[in-house]
């Protein structure tokens, strides 16, 4: 073999060797990187907010009996239909804001098992709802509307299916503030996991808002609603 030759294979040989080192660099590098990168850490964060309700739906539902002048009856709920309809405007509420139902009648001698000696045989019922951004006023006058039984109507109490309503429509305005505040939460759980596993925290890998959620405070404040959203974060883990 020739001094030539055996420069020529101990530079192609270095060369080699050199492409080894290189790529055992990056294969190292790469090894390292897509472990970091299986290193997340997954947190939520959690923001509440109290509200109160800008829109209120009072039902207000009365009634008439008679024995057996229907017509008489009608004419009857009519006006106490106005009555209602004047003691809500006098107490400052806007014509606008309340809507009259239908008349409902019911012959109790038409059902099965009636009474031959009823007293009352015609019923009628009516409801008047009171919708309005003036929850304070509703709130207010609701407590009075039993001074309309002094003059003649009869008011229903409230039940489950004809219950008061309150409703909070300014989901919108808080919504950014609420998201940034869990969004910090979720960061702040973050990192005190990343600080206890000795660990830095990268970046995101996923973020999820979840639905907002708007139900009253307690039972006896149906007006004040408590408003809350969870996010969910994925944060990578780095040396």
């Amino acid at each position: 073999m020739t001094l030539k030759s055996k420069d020529s294979n101990a530079a192609i040989g270095l060369f080699i060797a050199i492409g080894l080192t290189v790529l055992g660099y990056f294969i190292l590098t790469s090894v390292k990187y897509y472990k970091s990168r299986d290193r997340v850490v997954n947190v939520k964060g959690l923001a509440e907010k109290e509200v109160k309700a800008n829109i209120a739906i009072w039902p207000i539902t009365y009634k008439q009996v008679h024995n057996n002048d229907l017509n008489l009856l009608y004419e009857e709920m009519e006006k106490k239909q106005l009555m209602v309809k004047d003691f809500l405007i006098n107490s400052g509420f806007d014509a606008d804001e309340i809507s009259t139902g239908q008349f409902v009648a019911k012959d109790r001698a038409a059902e099965n098992y009636s009474n031959p000696n009823l007293r009352f045989r015609y019923v009628l019922k009516n409801t008047i709802t009171v919708y309005s951004n003036k929850v304070d006023l509703v709130m207010k006058i609701m407590n009075k509307i039993g001074d309309l039984g002094k003059k003649g109507v009869a008011i229903e109490p409230q039940n489950w299916d004809n219950r008061t309503e309150f409703l909070f429509t300014g989901l919108n305005e808080i919504k950014p503030e609420m998201v940034e505040e869990a969004t910090g939460k979720a960061r702040e759980v973050a990192q005190k996991f990343a600080a206890d596993s000795d660990s830095k925290l990268g970046k995101i890998k996923s973020a999820y808002q979840g639905q907002f959620s708007i139900f009253d405070r307690d039972s006896n404040t149906p007006h004040i609603k408590k408003v809350r959203v969870v996010t969910t974060m994925e944060y990578y883990l780095v040396d």
